[in-house]
Order: structure tokens, then sequence, then C-alpha cells
């Protein structure tokens, strides 16, 4: 298994919960390095930009005004085989589907509110990384 490196956040819903800190020290709990993090809030056209990929979905409008809604906690985490091993710990996207003792079983609300994101693939991660983090700051 080789190291790598993925993209996460905390969404604003578990931002406005008070889950952050909880949520941070699970993530080091499940063996991931911090390689950045940093809180910020996005527009809807820099959420927009995040997810142009789910442009044409009908939950699109919803979903950018929802992640424009409040700060939330982006981070590179980094670890072996990190971006199975997040998407694990993040639990199914509806936390009423997740698996006990995951992130999104223990701090999601509902299939929108759902607590947090992970990239699903090394190319998406590379993007979102991309997005959010400038080379330097790994």
């Amino acid at each position: 298994m080789s190291t790598e490196r993925t993209f996460a956040i905390i969404k604003p819903d578990a931002m406005r919960a008070g889950f952050t800190g909880r949520m941070l020290a699970r993530i080091e709990e499940h063996g991931f390095i911090l390689r950045a993090m940093r809180m910020v809030h996005l527009s809807k056209r820099d959420a927009e930009g995040f997810y142009a990929v789910h442009r044409e979905r009908p939950f699109f409008s919803s979903l950018t005004d929802f992640m424009s809604s409040g700060p939330c906690v982006v981070m590179c985490l980094e670890a072996p085989d990190a971006i199975k091993k997040w998407r694990t710990a993040m639990g199914a996207t509806d936390p009423a589907k997740a698996d006990a003792g995951t992130m999104r079983k223990d701090f999601g609300a509902s299939i929108e509110n759902n607590a947090t994101h992970g990239s699903d693939a090394p190319e998406t991660a590379a993007f979102e990384l991309g997005y959010f983090f400038r080379g330097l700051e790994f």
C-alpha cells in the first residue's frame, strides 16, 4: 500500500453543530496525517466551480447553496491508501444508511447535510486539492 493524499471537507452543517473538533480528532485517530488545513467560507461561485461536475444534476443548486451557507474546513489528508480509507471512515452519503461509527452516521443529519466530503478517485483528489491548496502548502 502506497502513501497517498486525499481531499476532505468538514461541511457547514457539522461546523454549525460544533462537531469540528471531534471530527478532527477522529481523523487523527484513523491514522491520517493533516498535510494542509484551513477554514474557508465559499462563495456561491466558488461552490459552483468546485462542484462543476454536478452542474447538470437536479441537486446542484441546493448543494452549492448549502456549501456556501457557512464556513467549512478543507483538508489534505495523507495515509496509506488514503482515498479508500477516508471514504470508509466517512460512511455512506446518506447518514441513515452509513455504518455505525462512521463520520456521517455520527455527525450527519441527512443525505444533503452529511457533515463531510471526500475525494472518490486519484484524479478527483488532484483536482480538489488543487482547487483549495497550492503545492507549497503541503
